[in-house]
């Protein structure tokens, strides 16, 4: 073979091997809906990499659409502040149109690290803008979901991204997280590469759209992903202070010796239940059982889940005063969890007695349900969340300090409570075999 046409081979492949290898690491943005349920835990897996592995950093259940925005928020920017449990070198972003009536079509979409704590200006030298598919726009089908490329960005533990969206059409209603304890902003006209905040005049409680957060760590072996309630959503800890239980636990994982080095991930959705979906609108706020394998176990990179649900099925009307019905959603949720090889750590019910729905009758519901899941019928391990909130001299009621005032939602002293309630050791390993 001639020596020129020798080299011209020679380049033709090492350029495949560059391409083969960018594309490894950088995966396909695009829609979700025509993932495979194995194709997107094979793209989510947490399988140890030299260069280091996906895994979830933050997440967020859409759990219904936003009131009122029938045609969206078009023409306005979108910056969502959310706060990360570990770090990477690279980013991507998921976001989900799953209560839109018509396609969500955003041109522009950017992510930043935030200059300060719930701040929307970047800090310098952050802003990137994400691709689709290599495409500067994207448009997500109604009722489906999207990741972004990832893009080059040294994203720090524990710190604020803000993820800016703009569409410049209406676009149905919005479907968002209505209790994020995290104010975002928004802007008139297209700001997601501002980097300065100036323009973000509008404050909001919300977050819009995004669903969750992957790094590219080297450190990091995985996530762990909590299904749960309001009190997994943290509706009674400080805003903008990062004081949900998830958040303790997060700190924890980073700095406990011996801890493994996990991502946190909440999916706690306020009035949650195992069985039943909805409050006013029966397809807002889906039950655990209809949502954990898209809230749950298609999440990147997950290595464990804990569970903390129940307590709304028994408070909330239809009142379940049937613990063993409980018990069998619960067992079901496991289950499906070990489907996937996942090892599931169970909280028990805490105590509600001042609160304004509490009877007797409800409450023995409550420990019926918490004696199975320490006899160990329920989960593969238990985190009890009820003998570390309860005031020993009361221990129907939450003690004062855990108390957040309502009797049912923890402070954020009973938040961090909770984080130090589950053994982290208990995270690690195989699912049980059986039950």
């Amino acid at each position: 073979m001639p020596r020129r046409t020798a080299f011209a081979v020679l380049a033709a492949l090492a350029a495949v091997v560059v391409l083969v290898s960018t594309a490894i690491f950088l995966g396909v943005g695009g829609s979700r809906s025509d993932l495979s349920p194995s194709a997107r835990q094979a793209r989510g897996s947490a399988a140890p990499a030299s260069a280091g592995t996906w895994v979830g950093t933050w997440s967020a259940a859409a759990s219904a659409a936003e009131p009122n925005t029938y045609d969206g928020y078009a023409g306005m920017s979108i910056r969502n502040v959310v706060h990360t449990s570990v770090g990477g070198s690279s980013v991507r972003i998921h976001l989900s149109n799953l209560y839109g009536a018509r396609p969500l079509t955003l041109t522009h979409v950017s992510v930043a690290v935030a200059a300060a704590p719930s701040n929307p200006t970047a800090a310098a030298g952050t802003m990137r803008r994400l691709t689709f598919g290599t495409r500067t726009s994207v448009t997500v089908p109604a009722g489906q979901a999207t990741v972004s490329d990832p893009v080059r960005l040294t994203v720090p533990d524990a710190a604020d991204l803000l993820v800016t969206t703009y569409s410049p059409s209406p676009s149905g209603s919005v479907t968002y997280h209505p209790h994020a304890r995290q104010t975002s902003y928004l802007a008139r006209g297209e700001r997601t590469q501002d980097t300065l905040g100036t323009a973000y005049t509008e404050q909001s409680p919300y977050w819009r759209y995004i669903t969750a957060v992957d790094v590219w760590s080297k450190e990091a072996q995985g996530s762990v992903a909590v299904l749960g309630d309001s009190i997994t959503d943290g509706i009674t800890s400080t805003a903008g202070a990062n004081h949900r239980w998830t958040d303790f636990l997060a700190a924890r994982l980073r700095t406990e010796p011996g801890a493994p080095r996990y991502g946190v991930l909440n999916a706690g959705i306020s009035g949650n239940r195992v069985l039943s979906d909805g409050n006013r609108f029966r397809r807002y706020n889906p039950s655990g059982l209809s949502r954990i394998d898209r809230d749950v176990l298609a999440r990147t990179g997950v290595r464990a889940v804990v569970i903390e649900l129940g307590i709304n099925d028994i408070l909330r009307s239809p009142h379940v005063t049937d613990p063993e019905a409980i018990l069998t959603g619960l067992r079901q949720l496991t289950e499906q969890a070990h489907g996937r090889g996942l090892r599931v750590v169970g909280g028990t019910l805490m105590p509600f007695q001042g609160h304004r729905r509490y009877t007797p009758e409800l409450n023995a519901v409550r420990e019926r349900v918490n004696a199975e899941i320490r006899r160990g019928g329920v989960f593969d391990a238990v985190a009890d969340f009820d003998r570390a909130l309860r005031d020993p001299a009361r221990p129907l009621r939450l003690l004062p300090a855990y108390d957040s005032g309502d009797h049912l939602h923890p402070s954020d002293e009973g938040y961090r409570a909770m984080a130090h309630a589950l053994d982290p050791d208990t995270l690690r390993g195989q699912a049980a075999a059986a039950l």
